[in-house]
């Protein structure tokens, strides 16, 4: 079984010292943790790649702790955020929270208040994407069988209603959520098994990474945003995929354009 990684946090705050700080505690709890100086160079990261979790003061110079909340919200809903506050500010961090920030801390927070927050915040986070993984199966059986009513036979059944998924010796269950190469088991994270299923639906055809982040993980970004976020889940996923990631035979690269999951292999066309 492939190793876990890490929940990826980022930590924002003007002030040196409780951002670095709070940052280690974090990597002393075994998260991967990247700080930001400002609301806007937080933005900058999220928009290279997710994080699981923001830890995100309130009060900044330029873009504050609310708009830059409102921001990732836009890009990537699933992030889940943290606000810590001053008293003074506590009615905009309870209006942040009924506006779908997870939580907020009063400013100094114990450690120990902070480490449960972010484990709930976490726990919450995978039970939403859950949901979703378990609306989508649903939704998806819902089609096959208005589609069984309608007397379509399952041969003529569209890509987007199978199951079963086979592309070269790439094998992909829909409803066991399981892949296999060659008849081995690969173990892929909920965002690379909707990456995969989005190629291999559009096998020897070339997806665009505004295409792929929209099907792996449901929200709209701009060109460059999508290219750089596909880009590092492309380079997990062969990790996982690829005899050999270096010389990839199944998730290509076309440059300029996108990727593509070829209908034959190398050996095969030539």
């Amino acid at each position: 079984m492939e190793p876990q990684t890490p929940p990826r946090i980022l930590v924002v705050d003007d002030e040196a010292v409780a951002r670095i700080s709070l940052a280690e505690v974090l990597r002393l709890e075994g998260y991967e943790v990247q700080t930001a100086a400002s609301g806007e160079e937080a933005l900058e990261l999220v928009e290279r790649h997710p994080f699981d979790l923001m830890i995100v003061d309130l009060k900044m110079p330029g873009m504050d702790g609310i708009q830059l909340t409102e921001a990732v919200q836009e890009r990537t809903p699933d992030t889940v955020i943290i606000l810590l506050t001053a008293f003074a500010t506590l009615e905009t961090a309870i209006e942040a929270v009924r506006r779908g920030a997870h939580d907020y801390l009063l400013k100094p927070c114990p450690v120990p208040q902070i480490l449960e927050s972010v484990r709930k915040g976490l726990d919450k986070g995978r039970q939403e994407r859950r949901r979703r993984e378990l609306v989508a199966r649903l939704e998806q059986t819902v089609s096959e069988l208005v589609a069984t009513e309608q007397g379509l036979p399952t041969g003529n059944a569209t890509p987007h209603t199978q199951n079963l998924l086979q592309v070269q010796d790439v094998k992909l269950d829909r409803e066991r959520h399981t892949v296999t190469v060659g008849g081995r088991p690969v173990n892929l994270t909920p965002t690379e098994f909707r990456l995969l299923a989005c190629l291999m639906e559009n096998a020897g055809q070339v997806c665009t990474p505004q295409e792929l982040v929209r099907r792996a993980q449901g929200y709209e970004t701009d060109p460059w945003g999508a290219r750089a976020i596909i880009r590092v889940h492309v380079r997990r996923l062969r990790q996982k995929l690829e005899p050999d990631p270096s010389n990839p035979r199944y998730v290509i690269n076309v440059r300029g354009v996108g990727y593509l999951f070829p209908t034959t292999s190398p050996d095969e066309s030539g």
